[in-house]
């Protein structure tokens, strides 16, 4: 089956890479790369949900689909409320396997994509000194200028001071774009 499979996703351009086991590949996973996994709810060992649940307890989010002869409707949709794409049953069309696994990659694409944006967003934030991390604080919580200087017991002017250099050390042309990068980098939607 595995061989198939791999053939199969080959043929749709797919670079594959297949393991005989959960532990093998856990083994030899790049954390830096996409994780695009297509495993059996039955494997050797550990099982195709554990290794799903196990990379996310890892922080890896992969981008997964469960394929199974053996599933039933209460598994299936409680693997796709953890965040499984997909759920396929065996015997399946090979085409609709494949739209399941361009959806994966397209997804783990999205995740890498956003994990590296994080990354160079906390990259930005660790360049700020202690006063401004405090003031970014208050400036996400909406609190103007005016009264921040005064729960600092600064001046108006240096606040504004400040303001101008976090934005500049964030990349960020307006305050509302300071605030859209930061609560991206804290995983709310924008």
């Amino acid at each position: 089956m595995r061989d198939a499979l791999t053939l199969l996703l080959q043929s749709a351009d797919f670079d594959v890479r297949s393991y005989p086991s959960a532990e093998t590949f856990l083994a030899e996973v790049d954390r830096s790369q996409p994780i695009c996994l297509l495993t059996d709810v039955r494997l050797p060992d550990m099982d195709g949900i554990v290794l799903y649940r196990h990379l996310v307890r890892l922080g890896l989010d992969p981008a997964t689909v469960v394929i199974t002869a053996h599933g039933d409707i209460p598994m299936a949709v409680a693997v796709l409320k953890e965040g499984v794409v997909d759920f396929v049953e065996k015997p399946f069309d090979p085409a609709t396997l494949l739209d399941s696994m361009h959806a994966a990659w397209q997804r783990a694409v999205a995740t890498q994509e956003r994990k590296a944006q994080v990354a160079e967003i906390e990259a930005r934030r660790s360049t700020l000194t202690p006063r401004e991390t405090e003031i970014l604080e208050l400036l996400i919580e909406a609190y103007p200028n005016k009264v921040i200087a005064a729960r600092l017991d600064t001046s108006i002017r240096t606040i504004e001071h400040h303001r101008a250099r976090i934005l500049e050390k964030m990349g960020a042309r307006s305050l509302s774009q300071l605030i859209r990068l930061m609560f991206a980098s804290r995983g709310f939607p924008h």
